[in-house]
């Protein structure tokens, strides 16, 4: 491409060079300028019109001979840049797709992402950090070309087509998320998606609560809900404000709390009020007193600072939680 870009600037450079000196030529000879301009464009695209004004010396006729010359080989320089150009962007475009399905057919255990929206991007971003193998599947050229700006294996085309998911290598897939914002047709290529791989593990997002039987019956093993989600969280931002804060931290606890409640366990907290009869014990005496019903992961102070991994001497005090 920086070669065929480089060609047409020097043919520009070439013909406007030589569209000056020929207009100054005849200038030189006593012809005005508005009709050494009109000769050297009829001279240089050749349209057959007679001359301005007669060539009727030997100077004349051998100028005219070499601006011909030097006008039409700077304008066919300067076209085949053009055409270069575009004939290595549509050999590198074809290129590129033949690598990348050569790429794909190589894949196994990987994941496939249907739909590259919000949630498909996010997903993409992760399963990259994870170094996981994926292909994107999705028919928005918008979408497919930020994919594609992002290097990421892409099929173009509709993920509820049976021949799109062959092409994306569902046969040896370990993993296909559905995001699409549309529960039928999450519910298609989740159906579609079981039949081709059995044994694949399918993820389907659902927009409606009502959604997730539909998608559980289609073969889905996991459904993710992202408004209940977003709901159930905000509420604990109300509710819990300390144990979130916690939780939100850095340090690989982000996802800690949907982990758990997969397993049926409750993370909660605890304000230390005024006159409790947890002030001045210590960790050690009410988990003991708990009898293992519970741990204590953090302590936040009164002045707002959040103590983690607290040892189990540590006593507590009014306004802690």
């Amino acid at each position: 491409m920086q070669v065929s870009l480089r060609r047409i600037l020097m043919g520009a450079i070439f013909f406007a060079a030589t569209f000056i000196l020929a207009v100054l030529g005849y200038v030189s000879v006593g012809w005005s300028i508005l009709d050494s301009i009109y000769m050297v464009v009829i001279t240089v695209f050749g349209v057959g019109f007679g001359e301005v004004n007669p060539l009727d010396t030997p100077y004349k006729k051998i100028f005219t001979i070499l601006v011909i010359c030097a006008g039409t080989s700077s304008v066919v320089y300067m076209v085949g840049g053009f055409i270069q150009m575009i004939t290595e962007g549509e050999i590198n475009k074809a290129l590129g797709a033949r690598r990348m399905t050569r790429t794909i057919e190589t894949l196994s255990q990987h994941v496939i992402i249907c739909g590259f929206g919000r949630m498909g991007q996010i997903l993409a971003r992760k399963l990259l950090d994870a170094e996981i193998p994926f292909v994107v599947i999705d028919n928005n050229p918008e979408r497919i070309a930020r994919a594609e700006a992002h290097n990421y294996l892409v099929r173009v085309g509709n993920a509820t087509d049976e021949t799109i998911l062959h092409t994306a290598g569902i046969d040896r897939a370990k993993v296909l998320a559905t995001v699409l914002p549309d529960d039928a047709a999450n519910v298609f290529i989740t159906l579609t998606a079981r039949e081709l791989n059995p044994k694949l593990m399918i993820l389907s997002r659902g927009e409606l609560p009502s959604t997730e039987k539909k998608l559980r019956l289609a073969g889905a093993d996991q459904v993710v809900l992202p408004a209940t989600i977003s709901a159930l969280r905000m509420s604990h931002m109300i509710t819990h404000p300390a144990t979130l804060d916690f939780l939100n931290q850095d340090d690989g606890r982000s996802s800690l709390n949907e982990l758990l409640a997969q397993v049926d366990v409750q993370v909660d907290e605890l304000a230390i009020a005024h006159g409790s009869p947890m002030v001045g014990a210590t960790i050690e005496d009410i988990e003991v007193r708990g009898k293992g019903t519970f741990i204590i992961v953090a302590l936040r102070k009164a002045d707002g600072t959040t103590l983690t991994h607290p040892v189990s001497r540590w006593c507590f005090k009014q306004g802690m939680r």
